[in-house]
């Protein structure tokens, strides 16, 4: 049974790696010659269905349909905290 049902906001915390990491990058950690440098950022999605195994399809705010294991470690549900302080990010359900 996944922790998740259709209509949840999720947070789901990208790994990426650049040489400028952008204002919402989150725990940068600097790379010893300067090159691209990992880090994290956030991105607010909707929960549009969860499969019989467990896995969410969540959708972006660019109407990309992703595909996530419930058991995920960088996947979680927003908090009330989460959606008041980011609910415009929060894509909608149509």
């Amino acid at each position: 049974m996944s922790p998740f049902l259709p209509g949840d906001h999720v947070i789901y915390r990208m790994p990426k790696r650049s040489t400028h990491p952008g204002p919402r990058a989150k725990e940068v950690r600097p790379s010893p010659h300067g090159e691209n440098s990992p880090y994290y950022v956030d991105k607010f999605w909707t929960a549009t269905a969860v499969g019989p195994n467990g896995d969410v399809v969540a959708r972006t705010r660019r109407e990309k349909r992703r595909v996530l294991r419930a058991d995920d470690p960088a996947l979680r549900r927003a908090t009330w905290l989460d959606r008041l302080l980011h609910g415009s990010r929060f894509p909608g359900l149509q």
